[in-house]
């Protein structure tokens, strides 16, 4: 997630969080922050920083899950010439780097219990030791922490030590998932579409079609923003007429578009009348008495499906069928598809 949508949000539980890591950026304490991923904790631990009084000191991140167990160590504490193999010369680890400043350590449940304690001795007494050293340095960091993991309960199995939970949680922020941020998903969904079209140089934004709109407002967002985000630029990127409204989403990428028939089928979103498209059948012959009428509700039903099939990629859809992009659009707009139908 973009540094310039990092607080857009008008939920309370959104405002919320935002309000106690602005309340809690001057205090020298630790603050542990929980979410699930694509909430944003890296960037209510740059809040943390930027407002406190170490805002132009450094603010160094460690991700715990991105390095293997046997380097954790060395990278947070550093390490002396020749401490292991490889280690061909002194380096300084994370609290050195991060001295006089903040330390992000994000995916703190990762970490070993070796790790942990030598993490509590660190944030206890402000002293660290390199390994392959027995001369312990002086260090003025403060801790924030991250982590999508249920601590207390880690703790409770002892998985994670409860010293090190307690030193930790002076200030424990819960950053709420997208699901429950009553109205934030529009106003996100606004942001990135309308800055997807600028980069796509459109003449102007056109919006999403209602039931686009709906799709978006009932889907769970297990990604939360970081998905929403995705999401929203790839249904603009994808849509071929800058001039209506965006009309088709994807929320699976990885979806093969060459499923079976009758199991692409079954996985069509709703139509707009509440059903599921599925495969065009012919009228009733005894039950026409309305030859016109006939003839435009299987047209609409034909346009609707392929439209459906292609994933709502209009000139595609418009050769499938043999038709000009044109005429496919005329068709679009004579049977009011163009907002779900």
């Amino acid at each position: 997630m973009e540094r310039e949508s990092q607080f857009i949000g008008q939920s309370g539980a959104f405002l919320d969080a935002v309000e106690r890591a602005s309340r809690a950026a001057p205090m020298q304490r630790p603050v542990l922050v929980i979410g699930e991923r694509g909430t944003g904790k890296e960037l209510i631990a740059e809040r943390l920083h930027r407002l406190s009084n170490r805002w132009d000191e450094p603010l160094v991140t460690m991700n715990c899950a991105a390095l293997p167990e046997t380097l954790i160590e060395a990278e947070l504490f550093g390490h002396e010439a020749g401490a292991f193999t490889g280690a061909t010369k002194a380096r300084a680890g994370r609290f050195e780097e991060a001295d006089k400043g903040t330390l992000f350590l994000d995916e703190l449940g990762t970490l070993s219990m070796g790790a942990q304690e030598r993490l509590l001795r660190a944030v206890e007494y402000g002293e660290v030791t390199r390994i392959g050293s027995s001369r312990p340095l002086r260090v003025d960091v403060r801790i924030v922490a991250a982590t999508n993991e249920d601590l207390p309960a880690l703790a409770a199995q002892g998985k994670f030590r409860a010293d090190l939970l307690d030193r930790l949680s002076f200030e424990v922020i819960t950053l709420p998932p997208l699901r429950v941020r009553e109205g934030d998903i529009g106003v996100l969904a606004e942001f990135f579409g309308r800055r997807m079209a600028s980069e796509l140089r459109w003449a102007n934004w056109p919006g999403f079609a209602g039931h686009v709109w709906d799709q978006m407002e009932q889907y769970p967002w297990p990604g939360n923003v970081r998905e929403l985000r995705n999401v929203v630029e790839r249904a603009v990127y994808r849509w071929d007429d800058p001039e209506s409204p965006v009309g088709h989403v994807v929320f699976d990428p990885f979806e093969s578009p060459w499923k079976p028939l009758g199991e692409r089928a079954a996985s069509q979103p709703e139509s707009g009348d509440g059903g599921v498209q599925s495969v065009p059948r012919a009228p009733d012959l005894d039950a026409v008495d309305d030859l016109r009428a006939a003839v435009e509700a299987h047209e609409r039903q034909i346009v609707e499906h392929a439209l459906g099939r292609n994933r709502w990629n209009q000139r595609q859809t418009a050769k499938a069928l043999g038709l000009t992009y044109d005429q496919l659009r005329h068709c679009i707009k004579k049977h009011g598809l163009s907002d779900g139908g």
